[in-house]
């Protein structure tokens, strides 16, 4: 529902300058590309393709423009809610470019252009597109995120209400100064429900359920968050008719959804509406397929270029503690809940198991730890045979971490929504590790990124996390 108090700056004037300073960027890229790959000694070296006039090669290039800024359009990056989110909105450049740079490259192979698309035009197009919209966007970003250009295009919020999770949701929001949504204060259920539960009060009240209309006009509010909607019908009846009145958004946290609901979509079974969770991204037939190819491909890979680095671990390890395996086999829990043996080097003396249950992760003092295992655990080396999992289909490259047996068992009834993790197969790397939580870090936050990644899985999620994945190879928490 539109606000009344959405200006025009927000909703029009912005996206179109965005609009039309993305048209530039993309133009100027592939005019850089055309230049690197015709006007440069290194893209002279290829022979390829003819050397054409520009004249002859600009409708090539208004195709590719039009074409690229149409996906950006259909991936809504011009979305109003996007204007202070960059580091989203870089996202969807990313998956724009990067499927316009496939798409572009098929349809030179399809289709015969005259002249001819050059494939390293291409490469060099989709480098100069990606470098100037960065650069654009940052600047954009820097102008818009200014305190009082900002305040001009927020969107300002009331909670309706209070509980758990609106209390994380104002967690998120208010140390984000740039957040679309401006927080500025709570409205109080009416009399008739029952008392909301204690909480640090860290936004001003408003005023009473019964003020809402007088505190729509009087605090310009644009959104409406509601805590909980088990209200009496009465009362629910006329929320919905003063938010429409006063055009104020209304939202409603899924508080009974606490786990997937991301997925919630609104279905009809003949003409009743239900609300429920559809089946996620990650669990469709085509996208099971696609992740599996690419973790084929990616544990051959890993092998192939691990093996010299673990034949000499493995004489390392020898050398250092005699008595024992080099490989360090153990049971762990995957997908449906089913048991598989995991493969590691191994870091720890060879009686280390003995008491291995008795503990979530290694202590940075463990006097069961090698010289050398120290070593392979600060750089995640004692993972690689895992890539031998993955090749097996017990494992994936990106995913939820696995855990021991005893561990799940012990889990499960200590942290509320463990088990859902189990849904897919485990990784060798996750969202949760490259954002910091692995080894002797909080479980309940390493949950809650492995539950946002299940739920919110894309290929282009698990190519993000395979990048950080490399580029933090450096595990800081392990010892």
């Amino acid at each position: 529902m539109p606000s009344r108090h959405a200006n025009p700056l927000r909703r029009r004037t912005l996206p179109l300058l965005l609009l039309a300073g993305d048209t530039l960027c993309v133009l100027g890229g592939m005019l850089i590309g055309y230049a690197l790959r015709y006007h440069t000694a290194f893209g002279s070296t290829f022979v390829d393709v003819l050397n054409p006039r520009l004249i002859d090669y600009l409708p090539l290039l208004a195709l590719g423009t039009i074409f690229l800024l149409a996906a950006f359009v259909h991936l809504n990056l011009y979305d109003e809610r996007l204007l202070l989110r960059r580091y989203l909105a870089f996202s969807i450049i990313f998956k724009g470019t990067t499927f316009w740079f496939v798409a572009y490259l098929g349809v030179s192979l399809v289709l015969k252009f005259d002249p001819p698309i050059s494939r390293l035009f291409v490469v060099f197009a989709w480098i100069g597109v990606f470098a100037l919209l960065y650069i654009w966007r940052n600047l954009f970003y820097s102008i818009v995120s200014s305190p009082s250009l900002r305040e001009k295009i927020q969107q300002r919020t009331a909670i309706l209400g209070w509980n758990a999770e609106v209390q994380a949701l104002v967690n998120e929001i208010m140390p984000l100064q740039a957040h679309p949504l401006k927080l500025i204060g709570t409205v109080a259920l009416p009399a008739s429900v029952h008392s909301q539960p204690p909480f640090t009060r860290i936004l001003p009240e408003l005023g009473g359920f019964s003020e809402l209309a007088e505190l729509f006009e009087r605090e310009r509010i644009d959104v409406l968050i509601a805590a909980r909607l088990d209200l009496p019908t009465r009362d629910i009846a006329r929320l919905v008719e003063l938010c429409e009145r006063h055009y104020v958004d209304l939202k409603v946290v899924p508080s009974m959804f606490q786990v997937f609901f991301a997925g919630l979509r609104l279905q009809t079974y003949g003409r009743v509406p239900v609300l429920g969770v559809e089946e996620l991204a990650i669990e469709k037939l085509l996208n099971r397929v696609s992740k599996r190819c690419v973790d084929v491909v990616g544990a051959l890979i890993g092998l192939v270029l691990f093996a010299p680095v673990v034949a000499i671990l493995a004489i390392l390890i020898k050398r250092e503690s005699p008595r024992g395996s080099v490989f360090f086999p153990q049971s762990r829990i995957g997908s449906n809940h089913r048991p598989f043996t995991l493969y590691k080097l191994r870091s720890m003396a060879p009686d280390a198991p003995a008491i291995d249950h008795l503990q979530q992760s290694t202590g940075r003092n463990d006097p069961r730890l090698l010289g050398i295992g120290r070593f392979m655990r600060r750089w995640n080396l004692d993972e690689v045979p895992q890539f031998w999992n993955v090749l097996k289909g017990e494992m994936s490259l990106v995913g939820p971490r696995p855990e021991r047996p005893a561990h799940v068992e012990r889990l499960t009834g200590e942290i509320p929504h463990y088990l859902p993790r189990h849904l897919v197969k485990p990784g060798m790397t996750g969202w949760a590790q490259i954002n910091g939580f692995r080894g002797d870090s909080s479980i309940v936050q390493r949950i809650q990124y492995d539950i946002y990644y299940i739920e919110n899985w894309s290929p282009w999620l698990d190519a993000q996390i395979l990048t950080l994945t490399l580029i933090r190879w450096r595990n800081s928490s392990a010892y």
